[in-house]
């Protein structure tokens, strides 16, 4: 089965990683702006990965037939430095108008601090200033449910977003309802040890259905699988949902909710005749 990976960053995986997902069924991604391990000390570095994002890694996955995407903005671990947030910010623009740049992410709170909170409302309203779609990093562990609360307060208060421009990612069990209930994207984040397991993924599905809601592998430096979407469909089949069912979730919601940026210039791969009359 064809999919789409809404959430990897394949800056830090290997070239043969793009092989082995070219295999399994991935036709695209898309790779959210990130943390690099380390703390970057100036905005020239952040120019050099943007350029990095919407120009060398667009050609690596080309290599492979792959389609990738990317989003564009400063962090949430990076996010407490306000003067270092702001020179990324402003260059932002300079790079929206590229292929492949869907909108401003992956941003959100890490430790839900104040200077966090500013810097998410900055690039709030560079996004409503360009128009831009917007993805969202919910924080780890303990301050889950209290920053995807605050998250989610701050994105209802400013009326001039579309919610159905806007995922939330990383939910779980505790956060996911919220998030529909008001109106969002939902993103559920597949990792060995933390997160959500494809079983985990499939209850919640089994729990809210299937509108507005993501799948992806968040694939990075840490403890994480790539190949994780494809487990998720092993684990959908598993339980006896139909391929209609699974293939709107890994294929038909991200490419839905891509498909409201101007620069998701996708080509839709041939299907076989089955899987083309699902």
């Amino acid at each position: 089965m064809y999919y789409i990976d809404p959430h990897i960053h394949m800056v830090s995986r290997t070239t043969d990683d793009y092989e082995t997902l070219a295999r399994m069924g991935c036709v695209a991604m898309s790779e959210p702006a990130f943390w690099a391990g380390f703390d970057r000390g100036s905005a020239e570095s952040f120019h050099d990965y943007f350029r990095q994002l919407t120009d060398f890694e667009r050609q690596r996955a080309g290599q492979f037939g792959l389609q990738h995407y990317t989003w564009l903005c400063i962090n949430a671990k990076e996010a407490e430095n306000v003067s270092l947030s702001r020179e990324v910010i402003a260059m932002i623009p300079e790079f929206l108008d590229t292929p492949g740049v869907l909108g401003i992410g992956e941003i959100g709170l890490n430790k839900n601090t104040k200077n966090e909170a500013t810097i998410f409302l900055e690039h709030l309203e560079l996004a409503v200033k360009y128009d831009q779609q917007i993805l969202i990093h919910t924080p780890h562990l303990e301050d889950k449910y209290t920053g995807t609360r605050m998250i989610l307060d701050m994105l209802c208060d400013d009326t001039r977003l579309d919610r159905s421009r806007v995922l939330v990612d990383h939910v779980e069990e505790h956060t996911i309802r919220s998030v529909l209930e008001e109106g969002f994207w939902a993103g559920m984040t597949l990792y060995p040890v933390s997160k959500c397991t494809p079983e985990r993924a499939v209850d919640m599905i089994e729990m809210h259905g299937a509108e507005r809601l993501l799948v992806n592998s968040a694939g990075d430096w840490g403890p994480s699988k790539p190949t994780a979407v494809p487990d998720f469909i092993i684990a959908m089949r598993r339980r006896g949902h139909p391929e209609s069912l699974i293939r709107k979730v890994v294929y038909d919601n991200p490419r839905e909710f891509f498909s409201q940026s101007e620069n998701f210039d996708f080509a839709p791969p041939e299907l076989d005749e089955a899987e083309a009359n699902l």
